[in-house]
């Protein structure tokens, strides 16, 4: 496996590969990349996300904020409801003031970790994958410490299109990041700007959980962030990883 995804076609769920006009199924069949629905990538298990990883994005909301740089990771669960692939659609609610993108580059487990040591970590990772983890700053709590209202919610995680192999990825703290809203540029910034590494998330995630094959962590984002409105398209890239794909609609598109 070097790049992978999971998709929904013709009543049932397929592993899918890149292919020039779009993707390939496993049985052979080529499509248009918008013929089918784009599921989370993998066999997702717990998702681990981290809050405020950057030290630019520590910097973004200063006055919103009492933490540091030298904090412990900002660590929080998320159910699996939060989910939805590439090219899916993200409600936001209508009292809300401000909402915001965050392009998270998404890591995976390929196999258990516990108490696993920085300078190994990395050889428990099966690959790497793109994240928009939506936040709503009207519903944050306690000094922005997230609650269920911010990251819990309904399909406000997209994650996608592919998962990429461990062996392509061969330093996770190299990788550029940029967000588009309707074609611009909102948000650059390159993982070496992460205040925790990959490897040392996964040592200090290890060393008090365990860590299966199908768990993911969120990696935090950089600066950059902006308020996004319904009808809004939100492209994350990330170097060697891929281009995910999400719109924003409004409640009455969900009967609210």
């Amino acid at each position: 496996m070097t790049r992978q995804a999971r998709v929904a076609y013709d009543g049932a769920i397929h592993s899918a590969t890149p292919h020039a006009q779009g993707l390939q199924l496993a049985d052979g069949r080529v499509l248009a990349e918008t013929a089918v629905v784009w599921l989370p990538p993998f066999e997702v298990g717990t998702i681990i996300a981290l809050g405020l990883n950057y030290a630019d994005h520590v910097k973004e909301l200063s006055k919103e904020l009492s933490v540091s740089t030298q904090d412990e990771p900002l660590v929080f669960l998320k159910g699996p409801g939060s989910l939805v692939g590439h090219l899916g659609h993200t409600r936001r609610p209508a009292d809300a003031a401000f909402m915001h993108y965050e392009c998270e580059l998404a890591v995976v487990i390929g196999k258990t970790a516990r108490r696993v040591k920085a300078a190994d970590a990395l050889d428990h990772v099966a690959g790497y994958t793109v994240s928009n983890d939506y936040a709503i700053r009207d519903y944050l709590e306690n000094w922005y410490r997230p609650n269920l209202r911010v990251k819990n919610r309904d399909g406000g995680t997209v994650i996608g299109p592919w998962l990429v192999s461990a062996s392509e990825i061969p330093d996770p703290q190299a990788l550029g990041l940029r967000t588009y809203v309707n074609g611009q540029v909102t948000q650059q910034g390159h993982t070496r700007q992460m205040i925790h590494s990959v490897a040392s998330l996964i040592a200090y995630l290890s060393d008090f959980m365990t860590l299966r094959a199908g768990d993911v962590i969120l990696t935090g984002t950089p600066d950059g962030v902006v308020n996004v409105q319904p009808g809004d398209e939100v492209v994350c890239e990330i170097d060697q990883v891929g281009r995910l794909v999400n719109t924003l609609a409004a409640d009455t598109v969900y009967g609210r």
